[in-house]
């Protein structure tokens, strides 16, 4: 499994409006893409301008894919809402609860 962390720096007194555009705007286009598994959106409590995105993706193959076709677009539409460029990283997931993978059994 293999996962992408997007760190938006948002306007001040934007993070329910970010919030919200994720959900209504974002994950529906990220549902439909191969290899798409699970999405988390992270409000930071103590920086009220810092929201972390957290997309996990079968495949480092359908993440990169993903980022080529669909990631402009989904950039097209926060920008308004962002006071800077987002940050991306991305990571094979070592282990996860929650979606039941083992230390090292990620591949």
């Amino acid at each position: 499994m293999y996962t992408r962390i997007v760190e938006l720096t948002i306007k001040p007194r934007k993070a329910r409006e970010v919030s919200e555009t994720i959900n209504d705007k974002v994950l529906p286009i990220l549902k439909k893409q191969a290899g798409f598994v699970d999405e988390a959106v992270l409000v930071s409590d103590t920086e009220s301008t810092r929201i972390l995105g957290l997309s996990f993706w079968n495949k480092r193959e359908d993440a990169e894919r993903y980022h080529r076709e669909q990631y402009p677009k989904i950039n097209e539409i926060l920008e308004p809402l962002l006071e800077a460029e987002p940050v991306i990283r991305t990571f094979d997931v070592h282990t996860s609860t929650t979606h039941r993978i083992t230390a090292g059994k990620a591949a």
